[in-house]
This record gives C-alpha cells, structure tokens and sequence, in this order.
C-alpha cells in the first residue's frame, strides 16, 4: 500500500471513529434527531421479547453518522446496511467491520428487485425493523417490499413541505436523483399506503415517520393530520431548522385546491415527472391512466 493510500485510509478510520464517538455522545444518538430513541420506544411497546431481532436499513449511509439502525446492529440485532454510493458503501462496510451480524450490501435498491435481494439474503417475511431513506423512490420500493414482506416497525422518509391532505408522489426513476423540493411523497401518501397494506401512522419526526401493522396490539395510531401537525407543522424549531422549506410555507395556509396549483407552478421543471392531488380518489386515477 502507498504511503498517500495508507495516509488516506488513516484519515478515513479516524474519522469513522470520531462519528462514533459523537454519536455515541449525542442525546438523540447517531440519527439525525430523535428517530433512534423513538426506535428504541416503539421496540420496546411493540416487539414482543421472543420477536427475531432483525433489522433491513435501505439507504443505510456510512452506517454511523445520520444512522436509525447503527445503535441496534451495537445491541447484537441482525440483518443488512444497503447502500447505492460506492463511497458510501466503502465506509459502511467499516462500520459494519466490528458488528458480526450486520452485513453490508453494495446495492441500489428498486421496486423490482429488492424483494429478490432480501430473500436472497435470508431476511424473514416478518422481520422487525425496516429504516428506508433513498431520496427519490421510496415509495415504490416500500410498497414492493410490503408486497410479501411485514416488518414490525417501519421508519420512512416522506416529503415534509407537503402538508396533508395534499397528495404528492414522484413518478419511479432508476437514476432518481435528490433535487431541491422534488423528491419522495408526502404524508397523506403514506398513510394511503398503510390501508392498503393494513399499517397505520404512529408518529412524524419532523421528515420521518414511523408506521406499524394495524394488528400491533399496543400501538396507538394516528391520522396524517395529526402527525403532521405534532411531527413537523407545529413544532416550534420548525422554520428555523428547516430554513429552506420557507418557499414553500404558504402550503400551509392554502386550500388543497390552492396547494395543488401553487405546486404545479412550483413544480413546472418536473411536468409529467409526478403525481399530484388534492385527495385520494383523484390520485388513483391519475396513477391508474398512466400504469393502465
């Protein structure tokens, strides 16, 4: 190994170690606020103690730093990291070097094949946590995986900027990339997704939010109203921790009428790229015309 290479890989170990340190250090733990403790909240309340510890984190990083699932892999669980970005990846790999039972996958994950992917990696039907935050396709690789696979807790990235009942959904891309705005699907979306596939709502942190099965006997569900406003809307941090959502703050006080067309004018670059609605129906209309 040259010496820049040795020098490199220096820098790059000591720095995967500082992030676990500060991690470690952190109230809110290695993720990004407070989505590891809530984790750990809804782990306890919904698993019962002979339930497989097994976690699938979808868009897992560098596999500490912003990380919902690091602090479970440290408690012995099971399961795999995939990651799409190779440098990613690189570092995922080392954070993983020290924890037996996680496994590091270099993958881009996709609603065709990441059903495939996890049963080739021997991840059961009813596994117990799935953390998912891709930046673009989420929906369409949640609700393939929902298709034969039903995790006990889900955390998802949504859509913050669009406040229910508005229905926004970006249109699947396989080289989906995260632009400012225009990305994911919001709340509403989610929670159309979860009666589909019998979930409900337990709660937003900020732009994660967290479901489960509808038979999960100790959850208490909500709408998409109330965990938006709880979960983002009305937190007092809001607008300074989300700075750049401030162009778009009038969603908030506008009919959904109103919303739908300040967004196809705030959306005009994207045309014929998303769905877009102001209620259900009229989103699975819009879905149905294109896909049939």
């Amino acid at each position: 190994m040259s010496l820049a290479k040795a020098a490199q890989r220096y820098v790059e170990n000591l720095e995967h170690e500082l992030q676990r340190v500060k991690g470690s250090l952190r109230r809110q733990g290695f993720s990004y606020s407070s989505e590891e403790r809530i984790l750990s909240k809804y782990v306890a309340q919904l698993l019962p103690q002979d339930h497989s510890r097994t976690v699938v984190d979808i868009g897992a990083g560098n596999g500490v730093r912003w990380s919902n699932t690091y602090s479970l892999f440290q408690k012995g669980w099971k399961g795999v990291g995939i990651e799409a970005d190779g440098e990613k990846f690189s570092r995922l790999m080392r954070a993983y070097r020290n924890l037996p039972q996680a496994h590091a996958c270099h993958y881009t994950a996709n609603p065709d094949s990441i059903v495939p992917l996890l049963k080739s990696l021997g991840v059961e039907s009813g596994f117990s946590v799935l953390s998912l935050d891709i930046d673009g396709n989420d929906y369409w690789v949640l609700k393939a995986v929902l298709s034969e696979f039903r995790p006990a807790l889900i955390v998802t990235e949504i859509n913050e900027k669009i406040p229910p009942p508005l229905r926004f959904l970006c249109k699947y891309t396989p080289d989906s990339r995260l632009r400012h705005h225009f990305y994911g699907y919001s709340i509403a979306v989610l929670e159309d997704l979860c009666e589909e596939h019998h979930y409900g709502l337990l709660e937003l942190e900020y732009n994660n939010a967290f479901i489960a099965p509808r038979e999960s006997a100790q959850a208490h569900f909500v709408d998409a109203v109330t965990a938006y406003s709880r979960g983002y809307r009305d937190r007092p941090d809001r607008k300074e921790r989300f700075a750049s959502n401030l162009d778009v703050e009038t969603l908030h006080s506008l009919s959904p009428n109103q919303g739908t067309e300040f967004l196809r004018d705030f959306y005009a670059k994207e045309l014929g790229k998303y769905y877009l609605a102001a209620d259900r129906d009229s989103l699975a209309k819009q879905i149905r015309g294109i896909d049939g």
